[in-house]
């Protein structure tokens, strides 16, 4: 049994149930984030693969926080982060529309760097977090400074993801006050955090799309 969490008193499946529970964010984000594709339209195979991989994302954890073992963290831990490395892909090729190798570089950095901190126990775990946080703070301001689609969108996606480690990092620390702990919220805001970012990146590929098509008119 891998015991992280506050509300895990024992190694049986439904130990955590709100934690399990509150995965449902992710499936929410995903649809929200598949009916706004529909509905400007943007049909990319890219985005199709960022909404699977929301799905993923909240099977993963569904599957970690009901079996709490090392294939279950491996199942939670993956989608995340090739989640985290496509939305990278993505956004530099197709919105800051750079050489291949610039988004590359930039992947293999967040790679390694977060599965170096993986391990670490600092800020009860949120650390390997980090350089995703300091990406996303990246783009978020190459997004309001270049006046990009949906910039104050990308920045409430930054403040989310924020207020998400924050009650992340706080989960072991309030066990004796909360029992059940704060991870469940964790859950919560990063649904609203992938919606927030894969929205603005919709809405920029919308853009660069219609500019597309009245080029070739």
């Amino acid at each position: 049994m891998i015991d992280l969490y506050c509300e895990r008193l024992q190694p049986s499946l439904w130990d955590e149930p709100i934690n399990a529970i509150s995965n449902i964010a992710f499936f929410i984000a995903a649809w929200v984030t598949w009916r706004l594709a529909d509905n400007l339209n943007v049909q990319f195979y890219s985005v199709k693969l960022l909404i699977y991989l929301m799905i993923g994302i909240g099977i993963g954890s569904s599957l970690f926080h009901t079996y709490a073992t090392g294939w279950a963290l491996l199942m939670d831990v993956i989608p995340i982060m090739m989640f985290q490395l496509f939305y990278l892909w993505i956004y530099i090729r197709r919105v800051m529309k750079l050489k291949p190798i610039i988004p590359v570089i930039l992947m293999l950095v967040l790679l390694i760097s977060s599965l170096l901190t993986l391990p670490l126990k600092v800020f009860n775990g949120s650390l390997s977090y980090v350089p995703a946080l300091v990406y996303l703070l990246g783009l978020g301001i190459y997004n309001f400074q270049t006046k990009k689609q949906k910039k104050f969108m990308f920045l409430a996606g930054v403040v989310t993801f924020l207020i998400a480690l924050f009650f992340r990092t706080l989960d072991q620390a309030i066990c004796p006050v909360f029992p059940i702990g704060t991870h469940f919220l964790w859950h919560i805001f990063n649904g609203v955090m992938l919606y927030l970012v894969t929205g603005c990146l919709l809405f920029n590929l919308k853009v660069n799309q219609s500019n597309l098509l009245r080029n070739k008119a």
